[in-house]
């Protein structure tokens, strides 16, 4: 269910009342043929096409998912707080 997401159906089985499914990544997936579903592509397909520009952007994006951001090299921490901190230069 995220955006741009669909699924292709590739057999119906009457007799086990499943239906197969084609899934982007190219798997296939076995489900109920009672299952309900949409028929298009969700919307907002290429929302990760655009660069997001700014670090103010990408702060908002990542405060509601998760603390991922901003990425903190551990040679450029101190020794207590990383095991790579501390040292005269800070290497790639």
């Amino acid at each position: 269910r995220g955006s741009g997401c669909f699924a292709v159906v590739i057999s119906h089985d009457d007799e086990k009342g499943t239906t197969r499914l084609r899934l982007p990544s190219g798997g296939k997936k076995t489900v109920s043929s009672l299952a309900r579903a949409q028929i298009g592509v969700v919307a907002g397909g290429g929302r990760t096409d655009k660069p997001l520009l700014k670090a103010g952007t990408a702060y908002h994006k990542y405060s509601v998912k998760r603390n991922c951001w901003p990425k903190m090299r551990g040679v450029a921490k101190n020794p207590v707080e990383h095991p790579h901190g501390g040292g005269n230069h800070q290497h790639l």
